[in-house]
């Protein structure tokens, strides 16, 4: 069993990079990915702590990508930091638009009568990357929302009064800088696109085509069925069945290192099958 799709404190996650480690190994992980958002600096931290569970570590990040007016997220894998690749200066370009969103965000939500300040967020993002589960967490702790999900959807959620739109990468250039970096790029939870199937097909295959390597079909919080039919999706396009819980921690407490909500387990080969299309 593996799992390809994890966030630690360095992003939006609540968990360490070592203590995702943790889990992998307590799930019975035979090798897990840490995917943080437009960042790779957990990869050292989470290494450490893996070599000494016997866990191998798959270093990875998760870019958001701009799709026919609509987004999505792709996940890179094989991606070393401290490296120098050309991914790397495009991460720093994409944490340094992030930090400027996250600035509008907060006033906007400031001005909307809220009560959350900039410096509350940075301590609850412990220093590291800010995402909005930070925001949501310290209005939740504030009052302003029953939970993290009650904050996503009354102001941060896409359309939502307190929602701020981010730079993303075209496919094709997010790609070009992962096979250039040395890495796998794979399309993640691809029913988030909104498609119909017949939709969704099409936009798997043109993505093939500019060089996909595969699809996160074993997703936690899809049902057996649509993982089933993913899996077919992506043996008709030559792509790679991958998977994996999209860990958060407390920010998104229903999802499991490993297990996901309980009946994840994603093949060992689906990353036998990554690694031999690394470039």
């Amino acid at each position: 069993m593996i799992d390809l799709h994890t966030h630690s404190t360095c992003s939006d996650g609540s968990d360490r990079p070592a203590r995702v480690a943790e889990l992998a190994a307590a799930a019975g992980c035979s090798a897990f990915a840490l995917t943080d958002h437009d960042r790779l600096d957990g990869q050292v931290e989470a290494g450490r702590r893996a070599r000494e569970l016997g866990v191998r570590l798959v270093p990875g990040c998760e870019i958001s990508c701009e799709w026919d007016g609509g987004t999505f997220h792709m996940l890179v894998y094989f991606v070393e930091s401290g490296a120098g690749t050309p991914l790397e200066t495009e991460l720093a370009d994409l944490q340094a638009a992030r930090d400027d969103r996250n600035g509008v965000m907060i006033r906007r939500l400031q001005e909307l009568g809220l009560p959350i300040t900039y410096e509350e967020v940075v301590t609850e993002a412990e220093g590291k990357g800010i995402g909005r589960p930070h925001v949501a967490a310290v209005l939740v702790r504030n009052g302003a929302a029953s939970s993290i999900q009650d904050a996503f959807d009354r102001w941060l959620a896409k359309g939502r009064p307190g929602y701020v739109d981010k730079r993303r990468l075209r496919p094709d250039e997010a790609m070009r800088v992962a096979a250039a970096s040395g890495g796998v790029p794979v399309i993640a939870h691809p029913l988030s696109l909104g498609l119909e199937p017949a939709g969704l097909a099409k936009a798997v295959g043109e993505l093939a085509g500019m060089g996909l390597a595969g699809m996160e079909c074993w997703y936690a919080r899809y049902s057996p069925g649509d993982r089933e039919g993913l899996v077919r999706l992506a043996a008709g396009h030559g792509l790679v069945a991958a998977g994996g819980s999209d860990h958060h921690g407390s920010y998104k407490p229903d999802l499991t290192v490993g297990t996901g909500r309980g009946d994840l387990e994603v093949p060992d080969d689906a990353l036998v099958a990554l690694e031999a299309r690394r470039p």
